[in-house]
């Protein structure tokens, strides 16, 4: 199957439309996936026409990057992102049980964003992925909601100054090929846009066929900048596939009643909610690839199988018509 691809902003790397998330083989569910069916997921990916994977640090405190790196290594045509923003430390407290991953490496991260952190994050990834190269580098979670506002303003600053510094030289020096933010804030995005040139950002949960937000206040911005977006968690935390998870949370019964509104006018076109999360946000051309974690290859095997589904137009225009979607919203031809 041939998936479509499109720029990296203004950049030569091109992300296939359809990518895969890396998170799940850090091990953020239980049971973690092995070795083997993480190696499985990359390849049937690959295999299928996907080309575009991210992974980070701290994503199983780099077990996600190790496993991420053992699949690509033998393969050829990928595009790899990565993030900065977090050291791995040798771990010297217990495991905060806590901390969402199952069985990870025994690490603990350490915010940096500082100049030689990042350059120091970059290495790293490196020598945990087994690659020679990394295509995209992502500045990750940095915000206020993340980190609260006390902390925010000085760890953004620093970001700002010495973080966006290094990336920048990365990216001037062809080591990258793009760089940008992840982030589940669209807030600190557009604050980041007024301190440096960002080609492509991973926002996750913030545009999706449940939330339209950034349309109106970050969109405008990035097509001016020629910053692109790919959108993490398109299901939003599992919401938009039958799961009661909205930001990593246990959904409230007002996010619950309007996907249940959105899937009845699915089920009225004989069309899959998940089908159409997956497809919404590459109606607008600022978005560059929507890119699902699937949590096993029968998981991967479903995400394609939505991916082909043949999707109306009158679906579109019914959930506008119904105001489930924003009206302003550019939907898939």
């Amino acid at each position: 199957m041939s998936i479509e691809t499109r720029p990296a902003g203004r950049t030569a790397a091109r992300l296939s439309t359809l990518g895969i998330g890396a998170g799940t083989l850090g091990g953020n569910f239980s049971p973690p996936i092995t070795s083997a069916e993480g190696s499985g997921i990359i390849a049937d990916a690959l295999d299928a026409g996907i080309t575009y994977v991210d992974t980070a640090p701290f994503y199983g405190y780099g077990k996600s990057e190790r496993a991420v790196g053992d699949a690509l290594r033998a393969r050829s045509g990928w595009t790899l992102s990565t993030k900065v923003g977090r050291l791995l430390k040798p771990r010297t407290t217990p495991k905060d049980a806590n901390d969402g991953w199952y069985e990870p490496l025994p690490f603990q991260p350490v915010y940096d964003y500082s100049y030689d952190g990042v350059m120091r994050s970059f290495e790293d990834s490196l020598q945990r992925l087994g690659l020679d190269h990394i295509d995209l580098l992502y500045m990750h979670d940095i915000g206020a909601v993340t980190h609260g506002e006390a902390a925010h303003a000085e760890l953004f600053k620093t970001a700002m100054e010495g973080g966006y510094k290094a990336l920048d030289r990365l990216r001037s020096s062809g080591a990258v090929k793009s760089i940008g933010l992840g982030v589940n804030e669209w807030q600190v995005v557009a604050a980041a846009m007024q301190h440096g040139q960002w080609d492509n950002v991973l926002l996750a949960g913030r545009y999706t066929l449940l939330e339209q937000e950034p349309l109106h206040t970050l969109f405008p911005l990035c097509e001016k900048a020629g910053t692109t977006i790919v959108v993490g968690g398109p299901f939003n935390s599992g919401i938009l596939v039958g799961r009661d998870t909205w930001n990593y949370a246990r959904a409230p019964q007002a996010v619950l009643d309007r996907v249940q509104a959105i899937a009845r006018v699915c089920d009225a076109h004989n069309v899959a909610l998940p089908a159409a999360a997956l497809r919404f946000p590459l109606g607008s051309a600022v978005v560059s690839s929507v890119i699902p974690g699937p949590r096993s290859r029968a998981e991967l095997a479903q995400i394609l199988a939505w991916w082909r589904a043949e999707i109306p137009a009158a679906l579109w225009s019914d959930l506008k018509t119904e105001r489930l979607i924003d009206e302003a919203s550019p939907v898939p031809a």
